[in-house]
Order: C-alpha cells, then sequence, then structure tokens
C-alpha cells in the first residue's frame, strides 16, 4: 500500500475528530455562549447541512482541477472552518463557522476514495478506501476522546485550534506525499460527472448508503440512555463504552476493505445482514452491562463492514465520472445521519422504550438489504448488454490523468 494513503488517513482523522467532538463539548459550548443545550446541538445540525451541500457541490467545481490540488484546497478549507469556530464571538458566528468546516468534509472523502483506488492495484481498491477512512474510524478511539478532554480542561476554543493543527498536518502530508501524477487536471470534465449521476444503479447505491446506514445512526444517536437506562452504567462510563464503538468500528473497516475486494457484494449483503441481526439483538444484550458493552462493539463492527463496499460500489456504477459519484455518497452518509437520528426519535417518542431505536434501526438494515438486493437484480439484467464491462471498478478507474486521457 503506498504511503500516500497515510496523508488521506492524516485528513480523515482531523474530519473524523471535529464532526463527532461538538456532541461532548454541547453543555460546555452552550453554557459559554448562554444558549440552551438544544440550541447548541443546531451546532451538529449545521456541520451536517455543510456537508450535504458541500459534497456534490465542491466536487462539481473542483471537476477540472487536479486531485491532488484539490484534496490540499479542501484541507485548507478544513482549517480555516476551525480556526473560525475557535474565534468565533457568538452562537451565530459559530454555527456559520460550523457550516463552513462541513463543506469540504464530504468532497475531501469523495475525491481521496478516487485517488486511493487509482495508486493500488485492482485487487487492493477495497482496502485501500478502508485504510483512508481508518483515520476516520481511529478518530472515534483516540481523537474525540482526546479533544472532548481538552476542551473540558482548556475550553472549547482550544480543541477546534487543535483540529486546525491536525488538518495542518495533513496538507503538510498530502503536499509531500501525493504522488505528482495527481497533480494533472483529470481528463473527466463536470459534464460527464453529472451525467454518471444519471445511472439508475448509481441511485441505487446511494439508496443503499442512506438506509444502511440510516440503521446505524437510528441507534448510535441514542446509544447514550440505552447504555445508563438499560445496560445500568453510569453517565461517566459513557465516553470509554464509545470509545470501544470505535474499536469495532476500525475492525469492521479493515475487514470490511478486505474482504470487499475478494468479493464486494456479498460483504455488502453480509454486512447489512449483521447490522440488521445486532440491531434486533438490542433488546437482550442492553439488558446486562457485558451485554451492552458487546453490543456498541457489534454495532461498529457490522456497520462499518459495509462500508468499503458501499463506496466502491458508487464508484464502480459512476466509472465516467466517480470523484462527483463518490462525493455524493458522502452527502448520503450525513442525509443517513440526520434521517436514522430523527427515525430513533419517533420510536422513543411513541413510549417504545429505551432500546426501540434499535430495532427501527433493524427495519432500515433490512431496507437497505432489499435495496441492495434490487440494485443486485439491476446489475444482472444489465450484464448481457454490457458483457459485464461494469462488475469490476479496476477496469474502469484509470491509475493516472494521463491513462484517463489516454482512454478517452
Amino acid at each position: 500500500m503506498p504511503l500516500a494513503l497515510l496523508a488521506l488517513a492524516v485528513g480523515a482523522f482531523g474530519i473524523g475528530t471535529t464532526e463527532f467532538v461538538m456532541m461532548g463539548l454541547l453543555p460546555d459550548v452552550a453554557d459559554d455562549l448562554h444558549v440552551s443545550i438544544p440550541t447548541a446541538g443546531h451546532l451538529v445540525s449545521s456541520y451536517a447541512l455543510g456537508v450535504v451541500i458541500g459534497a456534490p457541490l465542491l466536487a462539481a467545481v473542483t471537476a477540472r482541477m487536479s486531485r491532488r490540488t484539490v484534496l490540499i484546497s479542501l484541507m485548507g478549507l478544513f482549517v480555516v472552518g476551525n480556526t473560525l469556530s475557535a474565534f468565533a464571538p457568538g452562537y451565530d458566528s459559530l454555527l456559520a463557522a460550523r457550516f463552513l468546516s462541513g463543506l469540504p468534509h464530504g468532497a475531501f472523502f469523495g475525491v481521496g476514495a478516487v485517488v486511493a483506488t487509482n495508486m493500488v492495484a485492482p485487487e487492493r481498491k477495497a482496502r485501500s478506501v478502508s485504510l483512508m477512512f481508518l483515520g476516520l474510524t481511529v478518530a472515534n478511539i483516540a481523537g474525540v476522546p482526546v479533544a472532548t478532554l481538552m476542551g473540558q480542561h482548556l475550553g472549547w476554543r482550544a480543541t477546534f485550534l487543535g483540529v486546525g493543527v491536525i488538518g495542518l498536518a495533513a496538507i503538510a502530508s498530502l503536499a509531500l506525499l501525493i504522488p505528482r501524477d495527481h497533480g494533472q487536471a483529470p481528463a473527466v470534465g463536470l459534464r460527464r460527472e453529472l451525467a454518471a449521476l444519471r445511472s439508475l444503479p448509481v441511485w441505487l447505491a446511494l439508496g443503499t448508503t442512506v438506509a444502511g446506514f440510516g440503521a446505524l445512526f437510528s441507534a448510535y444517536s441514542y446509544i447514550t440512555p440505552m447504555l445508563t437506562d438499560s445496560a445500568g452504567y453510569a453517565d461517566s462510563s459513557v465516553t470509554l463504552l464509545l470509545a470501544l464503538f470505535g474499536v469495532g468500528a476500525t475492525i469492521g473497516n479493515l475487514l470490511g476493505g478486505r474482504l470487499a475486494d475478494h468479493a464486494m457484494r456479498p460483504t455488502l449483503f453480509a454486512g447489512l445482514t449483521a447490522l440488521a441481526v445486532v440491531l434486533a439483538l438490542f433488546p437482550l444484550l442492553m439488558a446486562t452491562a457485558w451485554g451492552g458493552a458487546l453490543a456498541v462493539v457489534l454495532l461498529g463492527v457490522a456497520a462499518f463492514v459495509a462500508g468499503s463496499p458501499l463506496n466502491l460500489m458508487v464508484m464502480e456504477k459512476a466509472t465516467a465520472g466517480p470523484s462527483l459519484a463518490s462525493s455524493a455518497n458522502q452527502a448520503a452518509f450525513n442525509m443517513a445521519n440526520a434521517g436514522g437520528a430523527w427515525i430513533g426519535g419517533l420510536a422513543l417518542a411513541a413510549g417504545f422504550g429505551a432500546t426501540s431505536p434499535a430495532l427501527a434501526g433493524a427495519v432500515l438494515a433490512v431496507l437497505g438489504l432489499i435495496v441492495a438486493g434490487v440494485a443486485y437484480a439491476v446489475d444482472a439484467r444489465r450484464a448481457p448488454q454490457t458483457g459485464g464491462r461494469d462488475r469490476v471498478v479496476a477496469t474502469h478507474l484509470p491509475r493516472t490523468a494521463a491513462e484517463a486521457g489516454a482512454r478517452h
């Protein structure tokens, strides 16, 4: 695996830290800015909105720029957003800064996934994507807890300054390690990137992401009350348990990447099936303390086994314009975040019990399986017409911009 994947992982680590750390800092931010905690919660939504809007928008705007330049520029915008967050004088300015911080998130992962797959042999593409996302999962183990402690002891503004420093380290890593052949503008322009989004298989892949990861966030958004009210943990233990989720997510991410290189679609089906089963078992597992800890780990493993094949499938189905489609998939992940949390909240509000969001998530995981099954049927029907050419992403994704120009 090329060392350049480390640069992508550093950027992913910073993005993962700033995305999730706000949850732990909400009480401190609310007290300092004299707003209620529910009002401070809009800072989380503002970041997610920035991701959803920024992912396809920035990918489209930068379609003719070299991918190396795009990655460095996106991380520069990330640094600016977090620095402005640190020095925000009031709530409204912090809300705007958080939105700005979210803008480069999806495009960075989308373009980064294309760069990662183009730097490796065909049989290692899923693993290359999983290694980039390793930075995101490790952020849940180390970055978020450390940043939360920093915010609690040095003030929440120090946390965003620290995240900005991580962004600067990512810029330096990208400049040093991303190969110079990615400094050329890709042959695929905006028109072809947009044309790729007119494909039904691409939208089915995006729909699988929304349903499948909506299942995760339906449960994960309410994991704290499950652990305290059902499993009997003290509030002080939740941070450690959430780090266990990061451990599970890291295991699932690496496992999914390795398995997807051998059998992409079976890995996707297995991950979604495992996710549905784990969520369905939540009421039983959350009845005991050890079961609750096991549930958190298994949730991370099952959900992230499906992550790499989902990312790879979107790029496979949008071979004419993978950057925009891959970035749109990151927007789909954040739509899953918001939609899953909303559906889980409906289950709680209806009085079905503390673990009911997990059961709602199990239903969403089954829905994801159905959409993935429809996508498989569509591919099987189209295979005779395409001669099977769209089954392997490696046959379509050029390794360099020069090779892309030669092909097209």
